[in-house]
């Protein structure tokens, strides 16, 4: 068994334990799917971006956005055209075995075509380049066949990476260079990074996992001439899956409790969250590289390692969960402060 990584719960949960204030609400609108997809087709926008935080219902709301472009479709006479087509933003929903706790439902899609699901192997670390990358392969097959491109998750770096052009650097992973940062804490990680680019965006500087990447990058940067990627920036229409701060934490905590036990509907498995990581393990899959992943797969893992108990865990990954959903919208209202309009619709 590999060895225990220790948990700081102070560090998770600060000096103010429990789920932490929403900001307020932004206003809902009424989405027209009608006027959308002729938008779509006069070519003034040519993606639609479905945007949340967790437990949102983003991927609900996707499907029956590209079922009702479909029904629009057929009645209009459109055939031999691909019809519309999910592109994944989630950053862990890349990863094929990792299903319960990053709630992969394939079969919520139906007969939606899903694409940017199951790329690469748990265990394995897949970079923003390579994201950008396999995203503008798919983006760009659905729309030589005449498809509806839908891009639907909660990752905002990798929604602003797949619409907004950045130029991106392929840099290999310097697995030295990580397991000593890994050792710092993250106050003094920002403070390194700063000083190798003060114009560090403040969305890196909130995770220590993007921290040390971008620590990694600079280094390399600094001393290696570097191949970058190069996309034009998309016609996005982003719409923003909006549920009360009461919904949404509800929905958090029923979700939870239910891939804790087993009752989960994830990809019509029976199995617990907590057997998946086992399995993950089992396979040999090292507990560090589980932990890396974050969030379901941090403190499952250290459940199953014995370091914490069951009730520990329960409640630090319910917390963290809840903060996840915070900053995530607080990524997205950064998206509207930097000039992107997102359509906020209210979802049941």
């Amino acid at each position: 068994m590999e060895d225990k990584v220790h948990i700081n719960a102070t560090e998770l949960l600060g000096d103010r334990p429990g789920i932490p204030p929403m900001a307020e609400m932004p206003e809902a609108e009424d989405i027209d799917p009608a006027a959308l997809l002729r938008s779509y087709r006069d070519g003034e926008i040519d993606l639609v971006c479905v945007v949340g935080p967790t437990a949102s219902g983003k991927t609900r709301y996707a499907v029956s956005l590209a079922r009702k472009f479909n029904q629009l479709e057929a009645v209009g006479g459109s055939h031999g055209r691909a019809g519309a087509e999910i592109l994944s933003a989630d950053s862990r929903q890349i990863y094929r075995g990792m299903d319960i706790g990053t709630g992969k439902d394939l079969g919520e899609y139906g007969e939606i075509p899903v694409h940017l699901v199951d790329i690469a192997d748990a265990g394995t670390r897949f970079n923003i380049y390579e994201y950008q990358e396999a995203f503008e392969k798919a983006y760009s097959d659905i729309r030589s066949r005449g498809g509806i491109p839908i891009l639907c998750g909660g990752s905002g770096l990798y929604v602003e990476a797949a619409t907004c052009g950045y130029t991106l650097p392929q840099i290999p992973p310097d697995e030295t260079l990580r397991s000593s940062l890994e050792a710092e804490d993250a106050d003094s990680l920002r403070k390194r990074l700063l000083s190798l680019r003060p114009e560090t965006g403040e969305g890196t500087l909130q995770s220590k996992r993007r921290i040390i990447r971008a620590i990694e990058v600079a280094r390399y940067e600094d001393s290696h001439p570097v191949h970058r990627s190069s996309f034009l920036p998309k016609k996005a229409y982003f719409i923003g899956t909006l549920v009360s701060r009461e919904d949404r934490v509800a929905r958090i905590d029923r979700r939870l409790d239910e891939r804790l036990s087993g009752v989960s509907s994830i990809g019509g498995r029976t199995e617990s969250l907590v057997d998946e990581v086992k399995g993950l393990l089992d396979s040999g899959i090292r507990a560090e590289d589980l932990v890396y992943y974050g969030l379901e797969y941090r403190y499952v893992t250290q459940y199953v390692l014995g370091v914490i108990s069951f009730e520990e865990m329960r409640l630090l990954l319910a917390n963290a969960i809840h903060q996840f959903a915070k900053r995530q919208m607080t990524w997205f209202r950064g998206m509207e402060r930097k000039g992107m309009t997102i359509h906020w619709t209210a979802v049941k």
